[in-house]
């Protein structure tokens, strides 16, 4: 059975590229550590690739990769969130999922992937061994009301009252600047490849922007995730009010060039 293969570096994934034929299908996913969804899809994609069988010559193959760490491979596919899922074959991208639904996936995989086939030959030789291994079921990796918490709920009064401290913290810290970036590391060193390239975005388009660097303050980064009720980073907020990650970003940058302009330094210079 094929199995999910952990990519740590630009060369191993070079290497791992080179070594497929043109005809095999490739499962590249994306995860982070930070990022609870990468756990649970890890875990569906260890089940599916367990449906395949290894072939001569490859039919499927599957690896994993840090997107923060294979940050080349990470910009190559566009990768702006984690889970993030990519079919290719022969250097041609298929499709792409982003998220974690596990039915969404699977479908892809099902949709692109090629499965063996018995053929005999002319002769009587057989050639292929067909494998009709069903794909197992997800359902019990789907999230449930009942499904663990991040946290205890909290009944200290003392406790209370620091998180009542924090909340008024994090309520001055996303107005602290017009234009507030929390992302992993400074504009000069990220840590992570989505913030740098939120921080290239914002130069590009000449934002003057304040930054806070989460990793410097585990308080602030992870009361910020419940503060916002978004669990990720980076998170560009403007006016005081949450835009959202990397993705999002994009997203209104291509709906609306000029999303950002009132914050460029130009704008400013010239008013």
């Amino acid at each position: 059975m094929s199995t999910l293969q952990e990519i740590t570096t630009e060369g191993e994934w070079d290497a791992h590229t080179a070594s497929l034929p043109a005809s095999t299908l490739q499962i590249i996913y994306f995860h982070a550590p930070w990022a609870a969804p990468c756990k649970n899809m890890t875990t569906v994609l260890q089940t599916l690739a367990s449906s395949y069988s290894v072939t001569s010559p490859l039919s499927t193959s599957w690896v994993s990769m840090n997107a923060e760490e294979v940050i080349d491979v990470s910009d190559k596919f566009d990768v702006t969130a984690v889970p993030y899922l990519v079919l290719t074959r022969n250097q041609q991208v298929l499709e792409k999922v982003s998220g974690s639904d596990a039915t969404k996936v699977r479908a892809a995989i099902e949709k692109h992937a090629k499965t063996p086939t018995s053929s005999t030959t002319s002769n009587g030789v057989n050639t292929g061994t067909t494998i009709d291994t069903p794909a197992k079921s997800l359902d019990e990796y789907a999230s449930t009301a009942s499904g663990p918490v991040t946290a205890p709920e909290l009944t200290s009064s003392a406790i209370k009252e620091d998180k009542e401290d924090l909340q008024e913290r994090l309520q001055k810290l996303v107005k602290a600047a017009p234009v507030m970036l929390f992302m992993k590391g400074t504009p000069s060193a990220p840590q992570c490849g989505f913030s740098r390239q939120t921080v290239a975005l914002l130069r590009e388009k000449s934002v003057k922007y304040g930054f806070f660097n989460i990793l410097a303050d585990d308080e602030v980064r992870q009361g910020l995730k419940e503060f916002a009720d978004w669990p990720t980073y980076p998170q560009l907020w403007v006016g005081g009010e949450l835009v959202g990650g990397l993705d999002i970003v994009k997203e209104e940058l291509s709906n609306d060039p000029d999303f950002l302009s009132a914050y460029s330094v130009a704008k400013t210079a010239t008013a």
